[in-house]
């Protein structure tokens, strides 16, 4: 029998991580590894994980959920399993969720998935999954398509084998999706929701025409930055995914035009510095930096960086993508 390891990755939310734990001891179909990585937390967990005999746990620097997720699959790939059931802290699987996504394994390599549903109201999808909203109203047993990782995403060893391991230096937001489309736009292995396996996970709080706190809000520095990347995995042309990180920057500015109640102004000028990172390929900034630059912008109205540069490395990025596409038109 092929063994799983399940893998969590945790930062300071030990009340969560018990409750997605208990989940993983009561699976009908045994887990034989249960592996937490601790990013550090600076709360109870790690003096709980010590007491836990049953659980094998590493602790590390915060990296991220990006860094997390990439040293959790990394490690139970190198331990020789074959299955990688991966999930966040908050989260935690159905008593059989494990069950029905074997059973749904059919000897085709693809990205296998839970149906994940909302924790409070035990019915509503958290994320958009094939055509309806309520696990009630789904007939289907499988919906194709769609995937939400990493909410109960089991990976095949075969996958990691052929596309390898999400990017550590995205830190957090949006490596799951990169990620994903790594394996199902890149490798073109396709991906698979079982909606019999459910995994529970809190309702989605964040939104995009919600005022957002300008000092305190880093997250959102990691959101514009890693957009870029995400578009490239998915439609593997840099000038492409160029137009549509364009597009979604002039979307972003037109949000907080429009929905941002204040600092607009500052808002848009803070844009600039991930958008020229991404752009750069310059994955150097921390939360805590990231912190003091906002901290400092609140007080002045000088860019990032000065516009100009900015425009200058938009326009060379332009060039540089259209000599690719057309080199790659020679090409075929």
């Amino acid at each position: 029998m092929e063994k799983v390891i399940a893998v969590i990755v945790t930062y300071n939310r030990q009340k969560l991580l018990t409750e997605c734990i208990t989940a993983l001891r009561n699976q009908t179909r045994a887990i034989d590894k249960i592996l937490v990585i601790n990013n550090g937390s600076t709360d109870s967990t790690e003096s709980w994980l010590k007491t836990q005999a049953d659980i094998e746990f590493i602790t590390q620097p915060n990296v991220g959920g990006a860094g997390g997720f990439n040293k959790a699959i990394k490690t139970g790939f190198e331990k020789g399993y074959s299955w990688i059931w991966c999930m966040d802290d908050d989260g935690y699987p159905k008593s059989d969720a494990l069950e029905k996504l074997l059973d749904a394994e059919d000897g085709t390599l693809r990205l296998l998935n839970c149906a994940v549903i909302n924790k409070n109201d035990k019915d509503s999808f958290v994320w958009k999954t094939g055509k309806t909203t309520k696990r009630s109203e789904v007939t289907e047993k499988y919906i194709d398509g769609f995937g939400h990782p990493f909410n109960g995403t089991l990976l095949h060893r075969k996958i990691i084998e052929r596309v390898g391991v999400p990017k550590q230096h995205f830190f957090l937001w949006g490596d799951e999706t990169e990620y994903f489309y790594r394996i199902t736009k890149t490798n073109n292995i396709p991906v698979r929701t079982i909606t019999d396996s459910v995994h529970y996970h809190p309702p989605t709080a964040f939104s995009y025409k919600t005022d957002w706190n300008y000092q305190n809000d880093w997250k959102l520095y990691f959101c514009i930055r890693n957009r870029f990347h995400i578009q490239k995995a998915k439609f593997n042309n840099k000038f492409i995914a160029l137009v549509h990180y364009c597009c979604f920057i002039a979307a972003f500015a037109g949000l907080v035009l429009f929905f941002q109640k204040t600092d607009r102004l500052k808002k848009l000028n803070f844009m600039m510095w991930p958008l020229a990172d991404a752009l750069r390929n310059d994955f150097s900034a921390t939360p805590a930096t990231i912190l003091n630059k906002l901290r400092s912008q609140s007080q002045s109205s000088s860019w990032p960086i000065p516009f100009r540069s900015y425009i200058a490395i938009m326009r060379q990025n332009w060039i540089n993508n259209s000599q690719h596409s057309n080199a790659n038109r020679t090409a075929a």
